[in-house]
């Protein structure tokens, strides 16, 4: 087809020029995918920042390449809807496309929990990306999204969690036991397994938590969200490959609104998802090239010996995986998700 032809042909200078944030707003120009008009609102909680790169980079191109036929306009800040409410909003009908993070509400989203197991086999973005996309096709995850009117488009990709703290740094895995730690969905569960104490609180709340003493430590995505957070500000120490684990963010799209779409805009939203994919890779990258350095300059970096990050995950990762299983092993087929993760880890699948 031309308009995939084109879409190729102009990908990698849009790309450049979308990470660096250089490109204006487009004018109405010549389409390279004609169709009729479409407004989608999309639903999205916080600033712009890494996390929503990618689907502002996904709203742009939809106006471009149809010659600002199809319109997708970002709501930030939560203005029409709560962030754990953002898969009832889609059920409602009350918006075309969102983010939902799967630990705000993980009674609605059972199965996609396995993305909070720690210490899982994902070394690495591109790895990263493939294990979710795939999981995102597994039957049970697309029953899961369709009871809320959701089927999955991509993934946000977070980096793996580590972890910022005040006072002395826990240089050996022993040292959480008795830190107080912000720490959530399997990556808490790992933490009360080192003998720390789980505490939970709203990100926003960790920086005066972290300063007044409340906790000792806090795990984000790394490296960006310490900084969105400024949690750096009041601490004394970061960990910097222990990758106790991530959870997981999708954008999702509304049924209704996808099926209501023509063939084009469909395939259309197809042919973004690589760019997609390359607008995050370089957004955190670029997260990283920034706060790395500013955190060396004023923080101890922890780094663990291949030998200690072996006992983290013996203690640690296995066995939460195996409650998780149990756990859930009448709802839904875990053991089955959970293989699928380790098989895609692997480079098997999908």
């Amino acid at each position: 087809m031309t308009h995939r032809r084109n879409l190729r042909k102009g990908a990698k200078a849009v790309l450049a020029a979308a990470v660096l944030g250089l490109v204006a707003p487009s004018a109405a120009s010549a389409a390279n995918v004609d169709g009729p008009s479409v407004f989608w609102k999309f639903s999205m909680w916080g600033n712009p920042r890494a996390f929503s790169a990618g689907v502002e980079h996904m709203a742009k191109r939809l106006e471009e390449e149809t010659g600002g036929q199809f319109k997708m306009r970002i709501f930030y800040g939560e203005q029409i809807s709560k962030a754990k409410e953002n898969l009832d909003g889609l059920k409602a009908g009350a918006f075309e496309a969102a983010a939902y993070c799967n630990f705000y509400h993980p009674g609605k989203n059972p199965a996609n929990m396995v993305m909070t197991m720690p210490f899982l086999p994902i070394p690495d973005f591109d790895t990263a990306w493939k294990v979710r996309m795939g999981l995102y096709e597994h039957p049970i995850l697309v029953d899961e999204m369709s009871a809320w009117n959701a089927m999955y488009y991509v993934t946000t990709n977070l980096p793996q969690y580590e972890f910022m703290g005040a006072g002395d740094p826990p240089l050996k895995p022993e040292d959480f036991a008795g830190l107080r730690v912000r720490a959530g969905g399997g990556v808490g569960e790992a933490m009360e397994k080192l003998g720390a104490i789980r505490q939970s609180m709203p990100a926003t709340e960790v920086y005066t938590a972290l300063q007044r003493g409340t906790i000792d430590a806090e795990s984000l995505p790394y490296t960006y969200a310490h900084a969105s957070y400024k949690i750096q500000e009041v601490a004394d120490w970061f960990t910097s490959n222990m990758s106790p684990g991530t959870s997981d963010c999708p954008v999702v799209i509304s049924k209704t609104a996808y099926e209501a779409l023509p063939d084009q805009y469909k395939q259309l939203l197809e042919d973004l998802k690589p760019e997609i994919k390359d607008v995050y890779k370089a957004a955190y990258e670029e997260a990283d090239a920034k706060n790395l350095p500013l955190f060396r300059e004023t923080l101890t970096e922890v780094t663990y010996t291949e030998e200690q990050l072996d006992a983290f995950r013996k203690v640690a990762g296995k066995p939460v995986w195996d409650e998780w299983v149990a756990a859930n092993q009448d709802k839904f087929d875990a053991q089955a998700v959970l293989d699928l993760v380790m098989s895609l880890a692997k480079g098997e699948g999908s």
